[in-house]
């Protein structure tokens, strides 16, 4: 499924992965399809079923981490707000989220020294302009969790990191400060737990709204193969890119045949897409069982 089509309810945004649909003032229902979106722009080949195994891993990190910050979950069943007829389109898929205010950043916590991260330390010895020892390898741990907000760019284009002092100017000093300290709060709580099911998280996107009372919310997705980079920590090791569960295996292949990354993408090949699945599903199944 790439895109529902024939919901009765009004669409009010697409996304590179999510679409939304009106309920009322109030709510909405995200819908996670099976599209994947590949250094910003969005392939044209859907990956098996990835919207389902999206929906359940971030349910699955909401509850778990629901002590740490408030989340988009109203508690509201999918069936109550979609016509029978119409579930079969969305079942698994689908949440009704709290219609949120979003911030106009991208939280991202990085753990360990990769991708864009790697290339920036071995230019400038630091990532995102926060300095760090000179004596990392590619997939090394940080000395501690660094908060690197990036702009939360449109459809088909890019994301830019920025400093903390531009995130200040955008949200608040106050507002950045307690983004970046829940940020690092939920990516700690994650890393402990996911260690204990054989998974390194080297790096994650939180994204985040207020509601109507100025509440910090957690939103969208949470530690998801799409929006964080999963290590299997029987193969990691420090000096190498370790194989992952999230879609850096997509972005490697896109890597190997020379794309410039601008749209469009090259068409990926049948079996990449089903790897990529049976990557995500293999991260669900550690997360959950």
């Amino acid at each position: 499924m790439s895109t529902p089509t024939t919901l009765s309810l009004k669409k009010i945004y697409s996304g590179k992965v999510r679409d939304l649909y009106e309920i009322d003032a109030k709510r909405m229902l995200m819908v996670a399809s099976d599209r994947l979106s590949a250094f910003d722009v969005i392939l044209d080949q859907p990956i098996p079923d990835k919207g389902k195994i999206l929906t359940a891993i971030s349910n699955f990190w909401f509850d778990k981490l629901s002590g740490i910050v408030p989340n988009h979950f109203t508690g509201d069943a999918v069936e109550k707000v979609v016509p029978a007829a119409e579930l079969p389109l969305v079942e698994g898929r689908a949440v009704v989220a709290k219609r949120l205010k979003p911030l106009a950043v991208e939280a991202i916590v990085r753990g360990y020294i990769a991708g864009s991260g790697w290339k920036d330390y071995q230019k400038t010895g630091a990532i995102c302009g926060i300095p760090l020892p000179a004596s990392l390898e590619e997939a090394s741990r940080l000395p501690q969790p660094i908060f690197t907000p990036s702009t939360k760019a449109a459809v088909g284009t890019h994301d830019e990191n920025i400093s903390f002092a531009q995130c200040e100017a955008i949200i608040g000093k106050e507002m950045a400060a307690k983004v970046r300290d829940t940020s690092i709060a939920l990516y700690s709580a994650a890393v402990d737990y996911a260690a204990t099911r054989g998974i390194i998280i080297a790096d994650t996107k939180f994204e985040f709204g207020l509601d109507k009372d100025g509440t910090l919310t957690l939103m969208d997705e949470v530690l998801t193969p799409d929006s964080s980079r999963f290590w299997p920590v029987e193969s990691y090791a420090e000096g190498k890119s370790p194989p992952s569960f999230d879609k850096q295996f997509v972005r490697d292949w896109l890597e190997s045949v020379g794309w410039n990354k601008q749209p469009p993408a090259p068409a990926i090949p049948a079996q990449v897409a089903q790897k990529t699945a049976d990557k995500y599903r293999e991260a669900l199944t550690k997360l959950t069982s």
